[in-house]
């Protein structure tokens, strides 16, 4: 085994400040920070030209002869899905299918110039089509309301970019993303039943809606359920041999876009829409503008489309940035999708990010960049202008299959709970809260309530923190909680405990607690029985009876002023001091201490606020008043700044307890109380 050995002083902090010189760095005040971000110069000029537009960056080092091919042939597969997927997800927004087509192209034409990410494919996001379509009735009002949310979603998205809050998708955990993408996946297989059943069931969206659903299960379409059920056993069953054998196919099976064909060239043979009455895509609309009157009407709306749809294109982008080593700036990327569902809002397309699926496809097939996306863009708007007219026979319960079918992997999430509930319960309780409000409440309340559980187990964390007792491991430097280990080393009358939390008004109490938990008695306490001691004392010296045995005529007048009590023990006046855990005179009873030194490590305390500083400084003056010395060790440089200058230090409470390791400290006490070998405790667990 490899060893090593140090020599080196004994440093507290204070020792290890005289020996070692530290640099004075000049910090830079507000003004100076303002000015500097107001500095402009042709350097930075440039910079904010290729932050601004990424995609100069990436054309730069464009690799024509290895990527263009690759970029075409990822761009026609993805665009082919895509155009699918906007007709299918049209549905979850309760649109016309053709809008979907809209969505498929002009926010992806804006990405391709301002996007950080090389990977995604822009569009229509299943979760985001579900909140967009969510309480509308007319189509005209669909059609206007979904542009309106979308347009005003983009402008939310623009400024918190502008505004560099990116750092807000951080609070969007991938548990909490995990549980409610499974329950949007439950809103997105009910509302999709209707077009599979072939039922008309308007205004209604969400699990509920399950109900009205049945009440009408007498008149299911025949030719739809058939056509649905066939839709989606061949698409299952092709998308699993997709998934099998991946590593040999050199491009994934397009099911999904032969089957559709199939289903449009039979529906047109055969009538569908006049012989079986089955509702179909029917023709491409206009594009219209949105109406900037009822913005006030959907921004409750609008604001948690915003921060979903681009906590999920971040997390995805964030994936393949990682896998293929390029970054991506969450700022930007905010700025891009916001300008992409600006613009695509003023064309009737509706809110835009990312599908998992659709980005799959485009970095699966040898997609480089966003030209793969630019191509997909492009037969997106051939299907649109020029063969669009094919898809009209299309039944709508085709699409609701080709949903439900791509819904496995959301509703698969699931399988995350057993885990999540043996490993981290406070994380399975985000999911499952998530899960269950964003099911009952919808998608808004439930995200909301899940943000609302994340936070709240984060502060349970910091709050009730796991504190432990230290020990030595017997023959080195390394202190471990003494509960885990077999053979350690506690020199005795010394306690090390350590708190791995920052240390703050909400759990300052909590530490208190812990730490008389932790060297066995309440100092306080002691204190203050010490100190009705001495009163007594001097009580019966000052009457010279101190050979009395009843000492309970002082007990009653010593607790009229407990202020006095809490102060220091003063020996003036006293023939001897006192030794407390000897046997005392008259009977008198005063709690035993056996611990001389206590050591605090904060190596993992990041942050004190004022109010955990006052309370610390309490608890230090109650422990030193009982004559324990205690030792901070391993305290954060700017922590220790920040008490000097809130003037923590005093007569009892020195800055000469501060100690660079917690090893530093022990070997302190071990000179200043030597242990004798038959004192040694070493403890062999069993």
């Amino acid at each position: 085994m490899k060893q090593y050995v140090v020599t080196r002083p004994l440093y507290s902090e204070d020792a290890f400040a005289d020996v070692h010189e530290k640099i004075h760095r000049h910090h830079k005040t507000v003004r100076h920070h303002v000015k500097q971000y107001f500095t402009c110069d042709l350097k930075r000029a440039k910079n904010a030209a290729l932050s601004l537009l990424p995609f100069i960056g990436w054309m730069r080092i464009y690799q024509l002869k290895e990527w263009l091919l690759s970029d075409i042939v990822s761009g026609v597969s993805t665009g082919l899905v895509a155009v699918l997927q906007g007709l299918a997800y049209s549905l979850l927004a309760s649109l016309p299918p053709w809008y979907g087509l809209f969505t498929a192209f002009f926010p992806v034409i804006v990405y391709f110039f301002l996007g950080t990410s090389r990977h995604i494919s822009v569009g229509a996001f299943p979760v985001l089509s579900l909140m967009v379509g969510a309480g509308l009735t007319s189509d005209e009002q669909r059609v206007m309301v979904a542009a309106s949310v979308t347009f005003l979603m983009g402008i939310m998205q623009l400024a918190m970019g502008l505004l560099q809050v990116g750092f807000i998708v951080m609070y969007l955990s991938d548990t909490l993303v995990s549980g409610f993408t499974t329950a949007a996946a439950v809103h997105i297989l009910v509302s999709q039943l209707k077009f599979v059943l072939g039922l008309v069931v308007p205004g209604l969206s969400g699990p509920l809606s399950i109900v009205y659903i049945f009440v009408q299960i007498e008149k299911t379409n025949v030719c739809d359920l058939v056509t649905s059920i066939l839709i989606m056993v061949v698409v299952f069953i092709v998308k699993e041999i997709n998934d099998r054998y991946k590593a040999k196919l050199p491009v994934p099976i397009p099911i999904e876009v032969i089957m559709t064909v199939i289903a449009c060239g039979v529906s047109y043979a055969f009538n569908f829409r006049v012989n079986y009455k089955v509702d179909v895509v029917g023709r491409i609309p206009s594009p219209m503008a949105p109406n900037m009157q009822i913005f006030g009407q959907t921004a409750v709306e609008a604001f948690p489309m915003a921060i979903v749809g681009f906590a999920v294109a971040f997390s995805v982008a964030k994936v393949y940035s990682v896998k293929h080593d390029y970054i991506i700036d969450g700022n930007q990327e905010l700025i891009a999708f916001g300008a992409s569902n600006i613009i695509g809002a003023a064309f009737k397309s509706f809110a835009a990010s990312t599908a998992l699926s659709r980005s799959a496809v485009q970095e699966s097939t040898g997609g480089k960049t966003q030209i793969a996306g630019l191509l997909s863009a492009l037969i997106v708007m051939v299907v649109t202008l020029a063969i669009g007219f094919l898809l009209e026979p299309l039944p709508k319960s085709v699409l609701g299959a080709v949903v439900i079918v791509n819904l496995k992997g959301m509703l698969m999430q699931i399988r995350e709970v057993p885990y999540l509930w043996r490993r981290d319960r406070p994380d399975c309780v985000v999911w499952l809260v998530t899960c269950l409000a964003s099911i009952l409440l919808g998608l808004d309340l439930g995200l909301a309530v899940g943000l609302g559980m994340e936070l709240l187990t984060v502060v349970f964390r910091a709050q009730f923190p796991r504190c432990s007792v230290l020990a030595n491991i017997t023959g080195t430097d390394i202190y471990k909680d003494r509960k885990d280990y077999m053979s350690i080393y506690e020199p005795e009358g010394v306690k090390i405990f350590r708190i791995p939390s920052p240390i703050f008004f909400a759990n300052i109490d909590f530490f208190r607690g812990k730490l008389v938990e932790a060297v066995g008695f309440n100092p306080l306490r002691v204190l203050r029985k010490r100190n009705k001691a001495l009163r007594t004392i001097r009580k019966l010296l000052k009457k010279g009876e101190l050979q009395m045995t009843s000492v309970s005529s002082g007990e009653s007048e010593d607790e009229s002023n407990m202020e006095e009590l809490d102060q220091p023990t003063d020996f003036k006046d006293l023939p001897v001091q006192v030794n407390w855990n000897s046997e005392l005179p008259a009977n008198i009873q005063v709690p035993r201490v056996d611990v001389h030194s206590l050591i605090l490590d904060f190596s993992a305390v990041s942050f004190l606020d004022i109010s955990a500083l006052k309370g610390l400084k309490a608890a230090l003056k109650e422990l030193i008043r009982v004559e324990v010395e205690v030792y901070i060790v391993a305290c954060d440089v700017y922590i220790q700044k920040k008490l000097h200058s809130c003037m923590f230090f005093d007569d009892e409470v020195k800055s000469s307890m501060f100690f660079l390791t917690l090893h530093d400290a022990m070997l302190h006490i071990l000179e200043k109380h030597p242990v004798n070998s038959e004192n040694t405790k070493v403890c062999e667990k069993v």
